[in-house]
């Protein structure tokens, strides 16, 4: 239930102590609370979060900013020229350099990122294991990276005035297609999984009744369990695909940290991201937001070429040579986008946490109290502060905090006042 780490190109404890009261008999806490040395440690690693956030977006612009003014863009330009006349095979050239460039660039603060996260306990990779998958994810960069700028170039050259249209409709089906190869082909490529129902048949007839209560299908053969616990000190399921290729993972840390009603709660949030066809909304989001942003970035990269062409050495928007005026464009105004695109994500996370508690209704003893345990559970495990900064929240959490969740969960229950739960009627 926690975000997975992800970049997009072009655009995731220990019991609190609960009351007892009311009309079940039983009363949730609806604060989330951390002792005193955790509390501490909590608000260092959010501002450490946070630091590292805006200050590694600074840095890239920067660093591209300085590339281009030293020419950068001109000399990768002329040596493909050197090599070749033809501009489609220019660009696999120059492209591979700005991408391992933006790669290194990003380096430092990955990472400062990963010892901080070691640093607090919640990472056990080692080093030689993390550069491992740095590299690899680098790689996966270039290499798509590659084929993304000389697509977008081809359609520069070929259609001045409507490239960045025809590159929105191009990126359409790309975004489908990556959805649906990324858990069969990538992801393994980071981490192990095995079927779920290997590792533990039990839990999985107890999914199964969740599976039923929601009406929808998702097969145990669509259940995994992820090695995290070789990296990772924290719980955590995600669900990831789409079509043939969807499933939602659990974490093995998640089955030795929380307790068999927890992780009915957690996978009934899960099931609630297809039952409420969260992909397939995220989809139709994600496409108007890059219609916009890909317009505007047309309309900012021809006015910046007129206005720096000289300075940067850049002819024309079509130039080898504007390379990395495009990915400093595409890095600052996917951080102007991240606002919206996490707002729509809190909203669906939150309408997740409400399918999980109203799906596992009448299968626990007190959805409520499972909720709100799970919340303090992950809170704690994953340091998360109490009370985070309100900017810091809007601008950078894809979920809602914890306090919130938490906070929610204990005051939900639609049964006990006649009123009707929002996805089940019964």
């Amino acid at each position: 239930m926690k975000p997975r780490p992800a970049k997009i190109l072009a655009v995731l404890f220990s019991f609190s102590p609960l009351v007892l009261h009311s009309q079940t008999s039983k009363a949730v806490s609806s604060v989330y609370t951390l002792p005193p040395s955790k509390l501490e440690k909590a608000i260092q690693l959010s501002r450490w979060r946070a630091a590292l956030h805006f200050g590694d977006v600074a840095w890239i612009v920067l660093a591209l900013w300085l590339l281009l003014h030293w020419g950068f863009g001109e000399r990768t330009a002329r040596w493909a020229e050197s090599v070749t006349r033809k501009p489609w095979l220019q660009g696999f050239l120059v492209a591979p350099l700005w991408l391992a460039a933006l790669a290194l660039i990003g380096l430092p603060a990955a990472a400062v990122s990963h010892a901080v996260s070691f640093h607090y306990g919640l990472s056990v990779q080692h080093w030689t294991g993390w550069f491992g998958d740095w590299g690899l994810a680098a790689l996966l960069q270039i290499l798509f990276g590659t084929l993304a700028l000389t697509s977008l170039y081809a359609l520069m050259r070929s259609s001045p005035r409507r490239w960045w249209l025809w590159f929105w409709l191009l990126t359409l089906p790309v975004e489908v297609l990556g959805i649906f190869a990324i858990p069969v082909f990538i992801d393994p490529l980071f981490n192990h999984f095995s079927p779920l129902e290997k590792s533990a048949p039990a839990l999985v007839i107890q999914l199964e009744r969740v599976v039923v209560r929601g009406g929808i299908d998702i097969p145990p053969s669509r259940m995994f369990l992820m090695d995290a616990s070789a990296k990772s000190t924290g719980m955590n399921a995600y669900v990831t695909g789409f079509g043939a290729s969807k499933r939602i993972v659990v974490w093995d840390t998640t089955l030795k940290l929380a307790s068999t009603d927890e992780i009915l709660f957690i996978y009934g949030h899960e099931q609630g991201h297809y039952a409420l066809r969260h992909i397939v909304k995220g989809l139709i989001f994600s496409a108007a937001l890059i219609f916009v942003f890909y317009w505007i970035a047309y309309r900012l990269l021809q006015w910046l070429v007129r206005r720096r062409g000289d300075a940067w050495h850049i002819r024309a928007v079509e130039s080898w040579a504007s390379v990395g005026l495009v990915l400093l464009l595409m890095t600052a105004l996917s951080f102007v986008a991240e606002p919206m695109a996490n707002a729509f994500s809190r909203m669906i996370e939150h309408e997740a946490d409400v399918y999980g508690q109203e799906v596992i209704h009448g299968l626990v003893t007190n959805p409520q109290q499972v909720a709100t345990q799970d919340f303090q559970r992950l809170g704690e495990i994953w340091l998360d502060d109490p009370s985070p900064n309100r900017f810091v929240e809007w601008w950078t959490y894809s979920h809602p905090s914890t306090t919130e969740r938490m906070r929610f969960a204990a005051e939900y229950d639609p049964w006990a006042d006649g009123s009707k739960p929002r996805y089940f009627k019964k």
